[in-house]
């Protein structure tokens, strides 16, 4: 879908709100909205879009080329000048002194909304997430099929990672060779830090790698995304290195009955607490409930974690369209943790996993 496409169905969807306009930031709405991919820096940017009217843009003039697709009337300022100038006239040129404003809750700078303030001292800010979040929390074919590309190169990425596992080896290096193959196998760039976690730590469900070297009896959690074309890949795996413990390979077994039970909840018209209900059941009823101790999934696309959340108390309805993460998981301190994570996609017949790679424990 064409970013122009976008920006009038932010404006449908502000007719039924009591704003006027919002103001989007670099980030994945500025993306989703307009199309517009910015490092997020200490300059101003924001494309504003009024209910009624033109889109207008302010940006440096160094980065004026991000927003000419659009063609809105683009105010641009120089280090120089500071953004103030052009921002008031920008809000003045658009009739919004007076307006209700709406800015992203969570990705809004306190810095850039008091810019706004002060450029519009008379008008009123809300969040805008309710009109965002709509408005991305389904996804199009475009989307879908970037999300199928991220999900195929991140389970590349995970197998060969999975390959090439082996003792000795410390979970900043299997780190390092993830963010190496992310490059090389068509990423636009890792969806988030990849997690590496061995033995005691793999008991911590977003340990960040370190120098522990990896060693015989370790269960290993790998948790990694590639990102293709702003879209996410999301996939956890688990490895464990000879002689595997007994209890890690009981645990590994329950979790992933977990996210089967879990995958199988997925369709259009059940509840996302079902599906999280589904998957927590299989963990409770084998005697590890108190050891599964995060939701059992999020939502994905421009964000790694985004709407629909998948937790027992979240009774939104599914439907085709959402995408997420089913990732059930068990920790046990003082021993590790296991966790198998995978995307999918809600359909009309049900749902489509995303991710390919295999489920079963890989033991080196």
């Amino acid at each position: 879908m064409s970013a122009p496409v976008r920006l009038e169905q932010v404006q449908d969807a502000l007719l039924n709100t009591e704003l006027d306009a919002v103001a989007l930031m670099p980030g994945p709405n500025l993306v989703y909205a307009g199309g517009v991919r910015l490092h997020r820096s200490e300059r101003l940017n924001v494309l504003v879009i009024p209910r009624q009217g033109t889109p207008r843009a302010l940006c440096p003039r160094l980065e004026a080329a991000a927003y000419r697709h659009l063609d809105v009337p683009l105010h641009t300022w120089s280090d120089e000048e500071g953004p103030m100038p052009a921002l008031e006239q920008l809000v003045a040129e658009a009739g919004l002194a007076r307006a209700v404003w709406g800015v992203e809750y969570h990705n809004a700078y306190y810095g850039e909304v008091m810019a706004l303030r002060q450029a519009a001292p008379h008008a009123q800010f809300r969040p805008a997430e309710a009109v965002l979040t709509r408005l991305r929390l389904i996804k199009d074919e475009t989307e879908i099929e970037a999300l199928r590309e991220a999900a195929r190169v991140t389970g590349q990425i995970v197998q060969e990672t999975l390959d090439a596992l082996r003792p000795g080896l410390t979970e900043r290096a299997v780190a390092s060779h993830i963010q190496s193959l992310l490059l090389a196998r068509g990423s636009d760039g890792a969806a988030f830090s990849p997690l590496v976690a061995s033995g005691p730590n793999a008991a911590d469900p977003h340990a960040l790698p370190g120098d522990r070297v990896l060693s015989s009896g370790d269960v290993i959690i790998v948790d990694l995304g590639a990102t293709v074309r702003g879209y996410h890949g999301d996939i956890t795996r688990c490895a464990a290195l000879r002689p595997v413990a007994s209890e890690i390979r009981r645990i590994y077994d329950v979790v992933r009955r977990a996210a089967e039970a879990g995958r199988a909840a997925v369709r259009p018209g059940a509840r996302a607490g079902e599906v999280d209900r589904a998957a927590r059941r299989v963990i409770d009823e084998a005697g590890y409930g108190a050891y599964f101790i995060h939701r059992t999934g999020h939502g994905l696309g421009l964000q790694v974690h985004e709407p629909p959340y998948i937790h027992a108390e979240n009774d939104e309805t599914l439907e085709p369209g959402m995408v997420f993460t089913v990732e059930p998981g068990i920790y046990l301190p003082g021993l590790g943790g296991v966790r198998v994570e995978d995307v999918v996609v809600v359909n009309e017949r049900g749902h489509e996993v995303l991710t390919h790679v295999s489920r079963d424990l890989v033991v080196v």
